[in-house]
């Protein structure tokens, strides 16, 4: 019975590559360039997974977008381009450092500090312990 739980754990615990057959390009090349494309690219629906994890109607939308535009001859540079330009910033898992992405970038720092200060509030609010 453990070895049966062990193993179902390990099942659900494996990342679901969502890429379906229908999807992948017969050149495994293109295909190799299309997932690391798609591994570069968020999924808009859910939540920090890249599009080549995603079951997400749109992350499959997007993955055949990319293989399109590969096949279509792009560069991997060109079509990241595409995608961020139709789909915005936040669709790079590494979105660029620009004034209208600083908030994206600095919100864990922000976090962290505030984090910090609250902690340092209550640690001196706390009675000293000599008297």
């Amino acid at each position: 019975m453990k070895a049966l739980t062990v193993i179902l754990l390990l099942l659900v615990s494996c990342p679901a590559f969502a890429v379906l057959p229908d999807e992948m390009l017969k050149d495994p090349v293109m295909e190799t360039r299309a997932r690391d494309i798609s591994k570069q690219l968020r999924c808009l629906v859910c939540q920090g997974e890249d599009i080549d994890e995603s079951n997400a109607g749109l992350a499959g939308d997007i993955r055949r977008l990319v293989r399109e535009r590969l096949t279509a001859g792009d560069s991997d540079a060109a079509v990241l381009a595409f995608v961020q330009e139709r789909y915005g910033d936040y669709v790079l898992m590494k979105p660029p450092v620009k004034p209208a992405t600083w908030l994206l970038w600095g919100a864990p720092l922000l976090v962290l500090l505030a984090g910090l200060a609250i902690a340092l509030r209550y640690i001196r609010r706390l009675p000293k312990g000599g008297e």
